[in-house]
């Protein structure tokens, strides 16, 4: 792949100014201050020359965000089915122009977005109910996890998060991986873009899932599990509950999913086999 660049991006984040009030006892008197707020960018994808996707994103780790992007669409299959990737900056936004080793196939073109995805909502634009609900690929990697592990990967995360602590306003996605701990870990505003960058990180490094866990900071919706999946990572870990659909999804697809993870506890809510150290409770029997 040979990545170029046309102008210069907008920065990750700028400094704002705000009227910060209180609540306190005593005048009501708002301080101004300046604070770090988080840049929010279009990112145009395209293949061939074809527009594809619209997506609001944090503009940084572009290349990361379209090969992960590029991956979890199924448009290719590894990092080398790139040949050349141009960023190019224009007032509206950021276009990612990906040239490819192999034609996209028939099932591309009939599925090209044409609406903008916003950064809550990476399923935005999609044209069929089909498309929203493509089942995803069975995971069978044998990974497991202790209590332990699980809340020091937790607790570790925040230090992978530079953008949010200078702006508290980004999501973050990691790859955990046993005996290495986080190896990876990628920051946008929008959740689905986190997890799509990450993917990206980690396949242009040659990193497998296979035998770890993603930590969310986000809610569990169901691209979340579908990306998951098309990354091979068995366990899934996030901060915030998981939806009904991401629950179902996840089991079929074979994705431990733990969610609610905070310092204090977390929640299994399928595939708990491989939590290494948890015991279960048997219903008591009906009288």
């Amino acid at each position: 792949m040979t990545p170029f660049e046309i102008g210069t991006p907008p920065r990750p984040f700028c400094d704002a100014s705000r009227l910060v009030q209180r609540r306190m006892p005593g005048p009501r008197r708002a301080a101004l201050r300046s604070t770090r707020v988080p840049e929010e960018t279009a990112i145009a994808f395209s293949y061939e020359g074809a527009a594809y996707a619209v997506m609001m994103a944090t503009p940084a780790d572009l290349t990361d965000f379209a090969i992960g992007f590029s991956l979890t669409e199924r448009i290719i299959r590894s990092p080398c089915d790139v040949e050349t990737l141009e960023t190019v900056s224009t007032a509206d936004g950021i276009m990612l122009r990906m040239s490819l080793a192999h034609q996209p196939s028939v099932a591309y073109w009939e599925r090209r977005r044409r609406l903008a995805g916003p950064s809550g909502c990476g399923l935005c634009g999609l044209e069929s109910l089909a498309d929203a609900m493509r089942a995803p690929p069975p995971v069978t990697g044998d990974a497991g996890l202790s209590r332990k592990e699980i809340f020091d990967a937790m607790a570790a995360l925040p230090d992978w998060q530079p953008m949010n602590r200078a702006t508290g306003a980004l999501h973050a996605a990691a790859l955990w991986l046993p005996t290495a701990g986080i190896v990876a870990a990628r920051e946008d505003v929008g959740r689905h873009n986190a997890l799509d960058k990450l993917i990206g990180a980690a396949a242009r490094d040659g990193i497998s899932a296979a035998g770890g866990a993603v930590l969310l900071t986000s809610r569990v919706s169901v691209e979340m599990i579908q990306k998951a999946a098309i990354f091979g990572v068995p366990i899934l870990v996030a901060v915030s509950a998981p939806t009904a659909l991401a629950v179902r999804v996840a089991e079929a697809a074979g994705i431990t999913l733990a969610a609610v993870a905070r310092h204090d506890g977390f929640e299994i809510f399928i595939h708990a086999d491989r939590l290494l150290d948890v015991e279960f409770e048997q219903p008591a029997a009906a009288d």
